[in-house]
């Protein structure tokens, strides 16, 4: 009864309310007077604002995760690569946040004690598992590449540049410090990019290494990081990265996969060369939009040198970015690619490799290093594995 009473008193009061503010009629035979609209201020949404990425792992955050399985020979083949490692890592700043180089004096010492066999209880036993972010894994491959070249130039060869004395690290007008140059008025400016260094700014400056027999080779070489150049007496000129431009790199693979031009996963490496050399101007244009330049230089070594200034080891050695991953640790990755399952170790590092969880994987030389990695794209879950303690410590960190 209170609900229908203050019903009907609501009823009678919008009545009157609406006899109180019922509009005067304009006289007979006058129009009635047509109010304008009035007009709304237009909706102004905020701009979307995307929160700042992680710039290391400590920023992405880690948690503990199980050991898992490993197999033997991954074991013993992670085991020499990382007694490789531990050259450096004991004395190399960690920009990751997870360890310090104290951390790895005694599970490097005690690498250097076991036999292959023990191998995997070393990795399960000795090293804290964790995972980074999501924990969602992202990798490629890379392989030693050998191409046709000359010791000396050739009608048709392009030259192999070694790091030009120019090429500095400076502060640009805009406050950004990176590599450049210093130009004519005393301003540090970007240096040189891909085209301007085909078209000839480095002409007569005496930098050639060597000259390569084919410009899509050197172009994919320049990718790899290092290769071999063979010369036409059979002899082998090894050379590996020394530098690059500072300017973007660009995948040309997604570029034409974008526009249409390969398919979703079909842009591997035989593929976008193929197309290359059926359209050879458009091939040399898609080149050019990599800014990207690398500068390489005589290897003497027993093989490619990877950022820890060690030799890379064929389908163990991984390049990742060192702000998440220290260089020097193992990496455990479970990915829908089984060639690339297993225990790998951080050696090395990569233009294009950046971010948590993004890893470019070493197949070493030869044919099938060569489909391997150019047809490698794989996707699943990694872990970084720590000496013992640095984890937990990690974690308490604020």
């Amino acid at each position: 009864m209170r609900f229908a009473a203050r019903a009907a008193a609501l009823a009678s009061l919008l009545f009157v309310a609406a006899c109180a503010t019922k509009p005067a009629q304009p006289p007979v035979g006058q129009p009635p007077v047509v109010q304008p609209p009035v007009s709304q201020p237009p909706v102004v949404q905020p701009p979307l604002v995307e929160p700042p990425k992680p710039a290391t792992a400590r920023e992405a955050g880690i948690l503990l995760a199980a050991p898992q399985l490993i197999g033997a020979e991954q074991a013993a083949r992670a085991l020499a690569a990382f007694r490789i490692s531990c050259r450096s890592v004991r004395t190399r700043a960690d920009a990751s946040g997870l360890a310090n180089p104290a951390d790895w004096v005694a599970v490097c010492a005690e690498a250097a004690t076991i036999t292959p066999l023990q191998a995997p209880a070393f990795f399960r036993e000795r090293f804290d598992w964790v995972q980074v972010g999501d924990g969602k894994a992202f990798a490629t491959g890379y392989y030693e590449p050998e191409i046709a070249g000359s010791p000396t130039p050739l009608p048709g060869y392009v030259p192999i540049y070694r790091t030009p004395p120019d090429l500095i690290r400076c502060t640009r007008a805009d406050g950004q410090t990176g590599r450049g140059r210093i130009d004519a008025n005393g301003a540090c400016v970007f240096y040189y990019d891909r085209p301007q260094i085909e078209d000839g700014a480095l002409v007569g400056k005496g930098l050639e290494i060597a000259w390569a027999a084919d410009p899509i080779e050197l172009f994919f070489l320049q990718i790899q990081g290092s290769g071999r150049v063979r010369f036409p007496d059979g002899s082998i000129l090894r050379i590996g990265y020394d530098n690059q431009n500072g300017r973007e790199y660009v995948a040309i693979g997604r570029q034409l996969r974008e526009r249409g031009i390969l398919p979703p996963g079909g842009a591997n490496m035989d593929a976008i060369v193929a197309w290359m050399r059926a359209n050879p101007e458009q091939g040399r244009a898609l080149m050019r939009e990599n800014l990207s330049y690398i500068f390489f230089k005589v290897l003497t070594g027993p093989g490619p040198l990877g950022a820890l200034g060690v030799p890379v080891t064929e389908r163990t050695t991984v390049a990742a970015d060192p702000k998440f991953v220290p260089l020097g640790a193992p990496i455990f990755m479970r990915v829908d690619r089984p060639e690339a399952n297993g225990l790998w170790v951080a050696q090395d590092t990569g233009g294009a490799i950046k971010g948590a969880n993004r890893f470019d994987t070493f197949w070493g030389a030869g044919d099938y290093a060569k489909r391997t990695a150019g047809g490698m794209s794989a996707s699943g879950q990694a872990l970084i594995l720590l000496p013992k303690g640095a984890a937990q410590r990690a974690l308490a960190r604020p």
